[in-house]
């Protein structure tokens, strides 16, 4: 096996372990920064929804619940951000907000399966602040983001404590037998947020396969370099030299110096075969005398 051989075997196993190693920690990387985009994206949109809610409370509610004998759904902080999330999701299908309760006054607000073990989560230990997780949707991979429905004041329990108690145009618009029942400090239902992973994946999937492409082209680069180096700086000088030692062994002492300018091994390697020949010269020389 030829010294050119090896010093490629070495350079390939060297770049593999490399390349594997540089594409684990780096796939690991992209993966976690596009699940933490997606997370933040997630935390925005629940903000939002946040806002919406109390703007509705203290700014809208109040000049639209001074006729006791009217019930209008916009005056509900859960139906105001509920109403903006769908109208964002006429542009952003993927995007997904949802007051999952357990026992909704209005039937679309009911959990499905997935959301009442959310809820059930936060009723379990209600020191939790939020939940997160994914999820596989229609779409795709989505992460959600949860937060607990507390009933934190007493004004909630006007609506739903008992049907008697609610005012008669909500009983009239969503019956008396859903959402009654709640009880002061209870949660009742999370605000789930479902965001899709799909894109910040794909662009972070791209990312990798980009970058790997890249690397991979600088060691095809590197390879070819130093492979041209090898073979000018220490292959072809070693190469001349064994086959003017051949030459030399079988008695043509024309072969001319090597240039041992320098201070490198090669030159070195160069200065000692030049001297050995010289040395040899004039032992031939006093041999024929």
């Amino acid at each position: 096996m030829g010294l050119r051989t090896k010093f490629n075997l070495v350079l390939l196993v060297v770049f593999t372990l490399g390349l594997a190693v540089t594409g684990y920690v780096s796939y690991t990387l992209l993966q976690q920064n596009a699940r933490d985009e997606v997370y933040r994206n997630a935390g925005l949109i629940m903000e939002a929804t946040l806002s919406m809610r109390d703007y509705t409370q203290k700014q809208v509610s109040p000049h639209l619940d001074y006729q006791p004998d009217t019930f209008l759904p916009q005056s509900v902080p859960a139906f105001a951000a509920t109403e903006m999330m769908n109208v964002l999701r006429k542009k952003y299908s993927d995007y997904n907000y949802k007051e999952a309760v357990l026992n909704p006054t209005n039937l679309r607000d009911r959990a499905v399966e997935w959301e009442t073990d959310v809820v059930n989560a936060f009723r379990s230990d209600t020191s939790r602040t939020d939940i997160s997780g994914t999820r596989m949707s229609e779409g795709g991979p989505s992460l959600y983001l949860a937060r607990p429905i507390r009933i934190a004041a007493e004004g909630c329990l006007v609506c739903h404590s008992t049907p008697d108690k609610a005012p008669a145009a909500m009983i009239t618009k969503y019956g008396p037998n859903n959402g009654f029942g709640w009880k002061l400090n209870e949660i009742v239902g999370a605000q789930v947020v479902s965001v899709p992973m799909s894109l910040p994946i794909e662009n972070a999937n791209r990312a990798f396969v980009t970058f790997m492409a890249s690397l991979t082209g600088v060691f095809v680069v590197l390879f070819i370099i130093l492979n041209v180096m090898l073979s000018m700086l220490i292959v072809r000088p070693i190469t001349d030299m064994s086959e003017a030692a051949n030459e030399i062994s079988t008695g043509n002492m024309d072969i001319p110096e090597f240039p041992d300018k320098g201070r490198d091994e090669m030159a070195l390697l160069a200065k000692s075969f030049n001297r050995m020949r010289r040395s040899l010269q004039k032992a031939i020389s006093l041999i024929d005398e």
